[in-house]
């Protein structure tokens, strides 16, 4: 009896003591401690509950009555203060966190193309809708596809207008993009239909009509019985599809080795419509491409009987067109990824 007595005071003196801990806890670490203190495998309450063995056997059933009824109390209130704890924390979080809706909102700028990539979007658009693939060549090329597969041989002086950038004797940043042309008739039978975008390099000074660094995009058609009027056809389409449809388009006799004719193709002035102004120098014309039938001794360098197959070939400078089509003076501007410049272009 004397032992009941005293685990009874046990456990009222611990039930006293937590419950007034409990009013002031305002500290959920401070909570956790505390309830691995009293309900813990080593707590108070469990030294407790292992004083019941020396209790008479008729004893014991209140007492794990007393201790049981202490337990379920005193986790009451853990779980009590716990939840209150926690809801001050979130109203804290909640006033630190708050938002004035009354302000006004971020706006979310979109961004948009680089001039240079819509003209080129525009371009795989146009010459995809007359049946054209896209295919890409690597940008450091062997002399050999750069320069001699295209019949300007080593002693050639055509060479000297396309000083380029050497890596090793017969490896170089490619001048054109007329390289991929070669790649694809050496690997594809005609009949081939084929446009190569990409950057290409040459050294030149940095003015605002040249750059080292520039991009072009090459076609090529071979087949049976092509012409001139099938260039003419083609380019007359892709000139009036970029400028416009009242564009006039303007073939003039040229050289390329590895074209025969070769043409140079104009445009009318967009700016002067054709009446001469600074734009175009006072001529009317702008210089847009270079074109022609691919040369007999290219088709043969590749496997493909020229008796047989014909094509034409034509290549566009994308930074000239850009500048051209977006009336922009100095093409170094592309290059120079000025904010307000290229906002421009995405309204």
């Amino acid at each position: 009896m004397e032992r009941m007595v005293i685990l009874k005071e046990k456990l009222e003196q611990l039930r006293q003591q937590v419950l007034e801990q409990l009013n002031d806890m305002t500290d959920e670490k401070e909570l956790n401690e505390l309830r691995v203190r009293v309900m813990g495998k080593k707590g108070w309450l469990t030294e407790i509950l292992r004083g019941m063995g020396g209790l008479p056997a008729e004893e014991r059933p209140k007492a794990g009555q007393l201790v049981n009824r202490v337990r379920q109390e005193l986790e009451n209130k853990f779980d009590e203060v716990e939840s209150n704890i926690s809801e001050l924390l979130k109203n804290a979080r909640l006033k630190d966190e708050s938002l004035d809706i009354t302000l006004p909102g971020k706006k979310h700028e979109l961004g948009g193309l680089h001039p240079l990539n819509g003209v080129l979007e525009e371009l795989i658009d146009i010459f995809g809708s007359m049946g054209f693939d896209v295919v890409e060549g690597p940008e450091v090329e062997t002399d050999y596809y750069n320069f001699e597969a295209l019949n300007v041989p080593k002693d050639h002086p055509a060479r000297d207008d396309q000083d380029t950038f050497y890596i090793a004797e017969n490896l170089l940043l490619r001048t054109q993009t007329s390289s991929a042309q070669i790649r694809t008739m050496e690997t594809q039978k005609p009949p081939i239909r084929m446009i190569c975008p990409g950057r290409v390099y040459r050294a030149d000074e940095v003015d605002a009509t040249h750059s080292p660094v520039f991009h072009q995009m090459e076609g090529l058609v071979i087949d049976k019985g092509i012409t001139m009027c099938d260039l003419k056809g083609v380019l007359e389409q892709f000139a009036k599809e970029i400028y416009g449809p009242e564009t006039k388009v303007r073939f003039r006799p040229s050289f390329f080795p590895f074209t025969e004719p070769s043409v140079e193709v104009d445009v009318s002035c967009g700016v002067c419509g054709g009446k001469g102004c600074r734009v175009c120098k006072g001529a009317g014309w702008i210089e847009i491409l270079g074109a022609g039938m691919v040369h007999p001794n290219v088709l043969s360098g590749c496997g493909i009987d020229p008796e047989i197959y014909s094509g034409f070939a034509f290549g566009v400078g994308l930074d000239r067109l850009t500048t051209t089509r977006h009336k922009i003076s100095d093409i170094r501007l592309l290059f120079e990824n000025d904010r307000c410049f290229l906002e421009q272009f995405n309204r």
